[in-house]
């Protein structure tokens, strides 16, 4: 599988180790990050490259998936989230790694570098890797729904719409209830 990464200053120690550790398992990496330590880099340019490339492979038939981190993992997930395409997910332990997997399809985990041990992120990544996404119609059709907003903003209808506020759905709110 095609592996494109980033990171900005704050992960280039762990994207070092990381392109090893994918290379040997096999993985094609292709690393989209900083040449060289600075500390004042900025992460978005890197992660939104990667994030890119990810969608680009699929297009184009490739097996591909992105990892991209940082020191908390927050923004870079944010940047690769403004690619049409992507679905990245912040991980923090092996159940959200699969589960960002298995439930919403995710083709970009985010990792927050400064936050893990590189045994704990691998363990992430590895996981999120090898997990294939259930294909259930549930997941499908959120996973959709969200696609379809982005392409062209459409939402399902409010149900709370043409409902005057204080009026008759106010009627049904449970007192008792908090």
């Amino acid at each position: 599988m095609r592996i494109h990464i980033a990171t900005d200053h704050a992960g280039l120690e762990f994207s070092t180790r990381l392109q090893h550790h994918l290379s040997d398992q096999g993985h094609d990496v292709v690393d989209h990050g900083p040449l060289e330590y600075d500390p004042v880099d900025d992460y978005p340019a890197f992660c939104i490259r990667a994030a890119q490339a990810v969608v680009r492979d699929r297009a184009d038939g490739v097996e591909a998936l992105g990892v991209v981190f940082g020191g908390s993992g927050n923004g870079e997930q944010i940047a690769a989230n403004k690619v049409q395409g992507v679905r990245a997910a912040l991980a923090w332990s092996i159940a959200t790694a699969e589960l960002a997997r298995e439930h919403n399809d995710a083709n970009v985990i985010a990792i927050g570098a400064r936050q893990h041990t590189f045994e704990e992120a691998a363990s992430f990544i590895d996981t999120f890797i090898a997990t294939p996404f259930s294909n259930e119609e549930r997941h499908a059709r959120r996973i959709a729904q969200v696609a379809a907003y982005e392409v062209d903003g459409s939402l399902l209808p409010d149900p709370r719409a043409g409902v005057p506020v204080g009026g008759e759905a106010s009627d049904r709110l449970d007192p008792e209830a908090g």
